[in-house]
């Protein structure tokens, strides 16, 4: 199925937001509540799947229902359509702080990307989102990629989402080693696997943790700077139920003051 052509804007820098302009009867997926806002003519209809199985019969939305499963996404995808007479747009957010990135699948090596599972936000109708399994044993149990990743297959534009800053590397049959959940994206002949991160010594006591994610091949290949995992792990002192002034040197006097 020929992906519909879309326009786009991005908006924003921290927490940005995707513009995207249609056409008559122009459609693109997304995520269920990543819309934002729309406009007049845009209408839109809640269904299982990304539309790209629409002529494959029962067994195809059983299957692409049962991939969105063992991913841990929602059942349901909705379409947005604009069926009014002048173009008309719709917006879509990020879910947490970060960088949206636009791919053009057209540009992709076998017009297919390798993406963390919860990385997807919206895309041109027409684009198959399936899984990915990882055939490295290791990779699986230990990386923060996890054994099962997400597969879009397309010729037109999708985009994810990534945590902080977005960098693209090009590796020309080299190694990259990489911290676990840092790697937002690859092409298809990119090799991921998960690798020891040094001696006993350094996985202890380095700070880097006990593996390093390895991407190996000519290709493109898209890392993130702050994962949601880093992300919820360096919030977490400063949740509800914790000690607000324990980092503070006045801590010890504010719980006196308070009574405490």
């Amino acid at each position: 199925m020929q992906s519909h052509e879309i326009d786009y804007k991005i908006i924003g820098e921290d927490i940005q937001i995707v513009e995207i302009e249609l056409d008559q009867n122009e459609t693109v997926i997304a995520e269920a509540g990543a819309m934002v806002y729309m406009h007049d003519g845009i209408q839109f209809e809640t269904k299982m799947g990304d539309g790209s199985q629409a002529n494959s019969g029962f067994m195809g939305m059983l299957k692409q229902v049962g991939s969105r499963l063992l991913t841990g996404e929602s059942l349901f995808m909705t379409h947005f359509t604009n069926r009014g007479y002048q173009r008309s747009k719709v917006a879509f957010a990020a879910p947490y702080p970060g960088t949206i990135l636009p791919i053009d699948l057209a540009q992709i090596q076998g017009n297919t990307l390798i993406a963390q599972k919860d990385s997807f936000l919206c895309a041109a109708l027409g684009t198959k989102i399936s899984i990915h399994f990882n055939r490295k044993l290791g990779s699986g149990i230990f990386g923060g990629e996890g054994f099962i990743l997400e597969k879009l297959q397309g010729d037109g534009l999708a985009f994810i989402h990534a945590g902080g800053v977005v960098i693209e590397k090009y590796l020309n049959n080299e190694t990259l080693r990489v911290d676990t959940g840092c790697v937002v994206a690859f092409e298809p002949s990119i090799q991921f696997d998960i690798q020891q991160a040094g001696g006993l010594r350094s996985m202890m006591f380095g700070g880097e943790g006990l593996f390093l994610a390895t991407l190996r091949g000519t290709g493109r290949v898209w890392l993130q700077s702050m994962p949601i995992s880093k992300l919820v792990e360096a919030l977490a002192p400063y949740g509800r139920n914790s000690n607000k002034e324990g980092g503070s040197i006045l801590g010890g006097l504010g719980n006196l003051l308070d009574g405490d």
